[in-house]
């Protein structure tokens, strides 16, 4: 059994060095101990408030292994509960989405309000009499739960620090998925619904590649050549991409990560695709506005990234967010929701909804490139003699910065940039991160620090 003493990890994780034992991905203790250490008390992602608008509306998503139940009250009050019935564990909603005025277990009928509260216990009279306190056995609500710009986010550890001191730094990062494009206060909206798929991995797997790997070009050069926009044009922002300077920013002591784009101080309106008018017109527009509104901020657009540990936001196109939710240490249960502005035209949304399903998801055509990846790397990590051979994440080692500014604009977080290539700053983040929450005892060892 793994020891569960600091220091356990050493020779497994070694950031110093650039050094990752495959056995972190495979091992079952390790597992179990990341149930316990990492899922049981970080902030974790949970869905979109435009999901449940209406008092009884529900969306029954994960934290973790465990299914929990993202709900409005019948007074408007957003909750996260956890999808079990006190009596005998059975789940009380069986159901993906949808409007209830209660929770009903269908084993033995207890019931449920919509705040949690335990309304119905059948023959209550007779089989409890007057010794059950209904106030005790409530369904079990998370200690801490955050709206932030429409994202919900909760733990359920009670001494976990706020929201906004996990996030920290990270915050210019993701709000550049969260923001309206044009700057204004609309937010955004979920589109499409949820997708979800599994993959035969472990989730650091993913959850690393999105950290900020840009070093896998090759995987996807297939979809470079086919092109994914209207009439093979590609990405719509592949102009702002490639006159733009790429930097990895990493938060090692917090765990999040993220590709940043940074374009030219001088650098003008990006043309947009040209064979829908309607929509270049709209992007042309935001791009506009976001340049009035933002300042020297507007220059600034974000690639794939991590928030430690499980949800990666992609915040220019595609714009989504995923949940790499564990299904133990072999299996990934992926959810990527796809953000659009909430006041967008119409005409927009659906372009965009359209672009989505080409490039992401199962069936889009990177996604099946990485998944490809991950699942042999995996396989690659429970060989017998495989693993007594680590992985290599010595690139960029002690190329990073903690203060990078470039006219006028001061970015936080360790950023690494190496003209022409990549690092991997930013694995090497998440797993210094991953290693202080596996071997801290509580949040008073852990930080943010």
């Amino acid at each position: 059994m793994l020891d569960a003493k600091p220091g356990s990890l050493d020779g497994l994780v070694d950031v110093e060095r650039g050094s990752v034992s495959r056995e972190i991905f495979v091992n079952e203790e390790i597992y179990r101990q990341e149930l316990e250490r990492v899922f049981a008390r970080a902030w974790l992602f949970i869905g979109h408030e435009c999901q449940i608008p209406r008092p009884g509306d529900f969306f029954a998503t994960s934290m973790g292994e465990e299914s929990v139940i993202l709900c409005r009250d019948g007074a408007g009050r957003i909750r996260v509960f956890l999808n079990s019935c006190r009596h005998r564990g059975m789940k009380v909603c069986r159901y993906d989405e949808g409007n209830t005025v209660e929770f009903m277990c269908s084993y033995h009928g207890w019931s449920y309000a919509t705040d949690g509260a335990l309304v119905g216990v059948p023959f209550a009279k007779d089989a409890y009499g007057p010794r059950l306190d209904r106030s005790r056995w409530g369904l079990i609500e998370v200690p801490q739960m955050v709206n932030y710009k429409g994202m919900i986010w909760a733990t359920w550890d009670p001494g976990a620090p706020s929201f906004a001191d996990y996030l920290g730094g990270y915050k210019l990062y993701l709000d550049l998925l969260l923001d309206a494009w044009d700057g204004r206060e609309g937010g955004t909206e979920v589109i499409g619904g949820v997708h979800k798929w599994l993959i035969p991995c472990n989730w650091k797997f993913p959850a690393e590649n999105f950290s900020g790997d840009r070093y896998h070009g090759v995987s996807h050069r297939s979809v470079d050549m086919v092109g994914i926009g209207p009439s093979g044009q590609g990405r719509r922002d592949n102009r702002e991409r490639n006159e733009s300077r790429w930097l990895d920013v990493s938060f090692p002591d917090l765990g999040h990560s993220m590709i940043a784009f940074l374009r030219p101080h001088d650098a003008p309106i990006a043309p947009s695709y040209q064979d829908a008018p309607a929509v270049a017109d709209y992007f042309r527009r935001c791009e506009e506005e976001r340049k009035r509104r933002r300042g020297p901020e507007w220059r600034l657009f974000g690639g794939p990234g991590t928030v430690f540990p499980n949800a990666s936001p992609l915040a220019r196109q595609p714009r989504t967010i995923a949940a790499w939710h564990p299904r133990g240490p072999h299996q990934t249960e992926v959810w990527r929701w796809y953000l659009v502005d909430a006041d967008a035209p119409p005409e927009v949304k659906d372009f965009l909804r359209h672009y989505y399903i080409r490039y992401s998801g199962p069936a889009g055509l990177t996604e099946q490139d990485d998944m490809e990846n991950w699942n042999y790397a995996h396989a690659a990590s429970r060989g017998t003699i495989a693993r007594q051979y680590p992985y290599n994440y010595e690139m960029g080692l002690g190329r990073a910065t903690e203060s990078f500014e470039d006219h006028g604009l001061k970015l936080p977080g360790r950023i690494s940039e190496v003209t022409g290539s990549a690092s991997e700053n930013n694995q090497r983040g998440f797993y210094s991160r991953w290693r202080q929450f596996m071997e801290a005892g509580s949040w008073a060892e852990l930080g943010p620090r």
